[in-house]
């Protein structure tokens, strides 16, 4: 960890606005202020990251960082992810930010559409870029640059504003593997898991939610996404091969957490693709409902439809009624949205 990392008392008051004697208090009184680093000469300094994190909670302005994980691919985690980001910008007001991470791209491309996302991987404008930086020579300049790679407003529909994407790319896939082998730098600066929060730090409190789309597996790329997280999500169709991989999500999130000290957050499984008229849809359903060892279901289901399918392809519409004709979408996503807000608020 570099100086610039650190924070003293009297910076933390500086930050928060108040005089260091209430910090003091804070740190004496409140369980939650973090602990410190280490206790030098000149007094206790603390992890910048924690201490913005807790400054936020107690403003209530710091971003909510939600991941979307399966194991499985298939399963609506895109459909989901951008429906959530667009009903949260629409219906509540919300500026958000959509982190691809998925070397898919199914994100990006449905919200900015294939050829925007040609010009940007072209010109190393995507999360890709940032990756890729890790694995250069230290002699070599970095390329990433995140003003760049920021792309604003995004969206194929009219009335969907304050939604932000930073973008992924099908390099991901060669990348993910590189990263396992990545030396660690001077006071591990490069841990391979941290690159994104070093990277989005400076922007991610400009956002109300921070939704970040993971691949499809536990690696390097998908640990960077739950690094930056509080909570996160588990969109799953109701089946066996669905949900087979959300006891090891659990478990490695919460390795992966324990080990960096911080807890992150089982928000939620979300229902997808769910058909009512199906014997095994409903049997899983009420599996998942019940098994405490699991984390909550959403009372909020997302139906399966031909509109909700078609809302993963990039197409102009006016409003998000009429991306999802009137079938379900729009009401679903809406609901979903505010369930989340609910429980995300409830964990700050």
């Amino acid at each position: 960890m570099s100086n610039d990392d650190l924070v003293g008392l009297a910076e933390v008051a500086e930050l928060a606005k108040v005089s260091r004697t209430v910090v003091s208090n804070w740190r004496v009184r409140d369980h939650k202020f973090p602990a410190a680093v280490a206790n030098l000469r000149s007094g206790p300094v603390f992890d910048r990251d924690k201490i913005t994190r807790y400054l936020g909670k107690r403003a209530k302005t710091v971003a909510h960082v939600i991941s979307t994980i399966n194991l499985k691919g298939g399963v609506g985690k895109t459909t989901t992810t951008v429906g959530l980001a667009e009903l949260l910008a629409v219906e509540f007001d919300k500026k958000v930010l959509v982190i691809d991470l998925d070397p898919q791209t199914n994100a990006t491309t449905v919200l900015i559409g294939e050829d925007r996302w040609r010009e940007l991987n072209n010109n190393h404008h995507t999360l890709a870029t940032l990756f890729k930086d890790a694995l250069r020579p230290q002699d070599e300049p970095a390329q990433f640059d995140l003003e760049g790679t920021l792309q604003r407003d995004v969206s194929s529909v009219g009335e969907v504003k304050n939604v932000d994407l930073l973008p992924s790319s099908l390099d991901l896939i060669d990348v993910q593997d590189r990263l396992a082998s990545m030396p660690s730098g001077q006071f591990y600066s490069n841990n391979p898991t941290d690159l994104l929060r070093r990277a989005v730090r400076p922007i991610l409190n400009n956002y109300d939610y921070v939704i970040v789309d993971c691949p499809p597996n536990l690696g390097i790329v998908t640990l960077n996404g739950i690094r930056i997280s509080e909570s996160y999500i588990i969109p799953t169709i109701p089946d066996v091969l669905s949900t087979y991989g959300i006891p090891q999500i659990q478990t490695r999130v919460k390795d992966f957490a324990d080990n960096l000290g911080e807890t992150i957050t089982e928000l939620g499984i979300v229902i997808t693709k769910y058909r009512s008229g199906s014997t095994l849809h409903r049997n899983t359903l009420d599996r998942l409902q019940t098994d405490r060892r699991l984390p909550l279901v959403f009372n909020t289901v997302i139906p399966e439809g031909n509109a909700i399918a078609a809302s993963s392809e990039y197409s102009s519409t006016s409003t998000l009624k009429q991306k999802y004709q009137y079938q379900g979408g729009y009401e679903a996503f809406r609901d979903l949205a505010a369930e989340v807000i609910e429980a995300a608020e409830a964990i700050a």
